[in-house]
């Protein structure tokens, strides 16, 4: 039941993203984490915030 709630949740955020008016650049910020913060960070972690600074980075102009 715990699992079932929480995906829900899940869902429910993600399509509250996709209806944000303005788009990407007027809701995103880049995301910087300090050296200790990186050094905890799972692969899969560290591809999913590095892909998101990209598009950010390509779509908004975003510097490293």
């Amino acid at each position: 039941m715990g699992k079932g709630l929480i995906a829900a949740a899940v869902v429910a955020a993600l399509c509250g993203c996709t209806t944000a008016k303005g788009g990407f650049c007027a809701v995103a910020s880049p995301l910087r984490l300090s050296g200790k913060a990186v050094e905890t960070l799972s692969d899969e972690e560290a591809r999913a915030l590095l892909a998101h600074n990209r598009k950010g980075e390509k779509l908004c102009g975003w510097r490293p």
